[in-house]
């Protein structure tokens, strides 16, 4: 909970919301994650240095407006079977630090413009309700950004498993990809998309939108060699031929 919270559930000031929860604090009833930002602490976890059991609740309290997604949200919706310690949270709020921790776990930050909080899913912790992108949009954002996906081969190994599933859209895709903006996506995603039997009604989606300008397949990568029809440089292992050929 917020200080503001308080203020508008029990109608007082904001200075005698923030004495109220400091004094709840001290007494071991709320614990304080950040700015302004408390959690209540479970009667066996009184005297424990970490309450917080499922570290996704403290999201929507830390970084509001915000939604899991990127890697996270892949492991989330069975697109991959790797697990990362990190969680990875897209947020409006300004980003000073792109990792933080608290209560002992990782959250790895983005920040992301209001309008673009859009395709996400509502799931349960308990209590507390959590934004996460939703399989389309989770693919969408690991495509605008391979880092927050593990990388552009854990990105493409989840594209693979999108395109194998029973929820795929395609249209919905494209839709989410249009709405994000970044003409990087649809270079990405058409080049990609023909190394798979099943993304090939995506190909010409991307062709036909594909922006000026070259983008690199991942730019933590040295991708030296350009795929003209897509305006894409790549690694040299990614050409056709290479070992990550399909």
């Amino acid at each position: 909970m917020h200080i503001d919270d308080v203020t508008q559930v029990l109608d007082m000031t904001r200075a005698l919301a923030a004495k109220l929860l400091s004094r709840w604090a001290d007494q071991g009833w709320l614990r304080r994650v950040g700015t302004g930002a408390y959690v209540p602490v479970q009667l066996d976890l009184l005297a424990a240095e970490q309450v917080v059991q499922d570290p996704w609740i403290l999201v929507p309290v830390l970084f509001a407006p915000a939604y899991i997604g990127g890697r996270t949200a892949a492991e989330h919706w069975d697109l991959t079977e790797q697990i990362f310690r990190d969680i990875v949270v897209f947020t409006a709020r300004p980003v000073r630090e792109k990792t933080v921790e608290r209560q002992g776990a990782v959250f790895t930050l983005k920040h992301i413009r209001d309008e673009l909080i859009f395709g996400t899913k509502t799931v349960w912790r308990g209590q507390t309700r959590i934004a996460v992108s939703d399989v389309h949009r989770t693919i969408v954002d690991m495509l605008d950004d391979p880092a927050v996906g593990g990388g552009i081969q854990h990105v493409d190994d989840c594209f693979a498993q999108y395109l194998k599933r029973s929820d795929r859209d395609p249209e919905k895709l494209v839709e989410y990809a249009v709405r994000h903006g970044n003409g990087a996506i649809f270079k990405r995603l058409g080049f990609l998309a023909e190394r798979h039997p099943e993304g090939q009604v995506l190909v010409e989606a991307a062709r036909s939108r594909l922006t000026k300008g070259h983008a690199k397949l991942d730019p933590s990568l040295s991708c030296d060699r350009l795929v003209t029809r897509w305006r894409l440089r790549v690694p040299p292992s990614w050409l056709k031929g290479g070992s990550h050929d399909r």
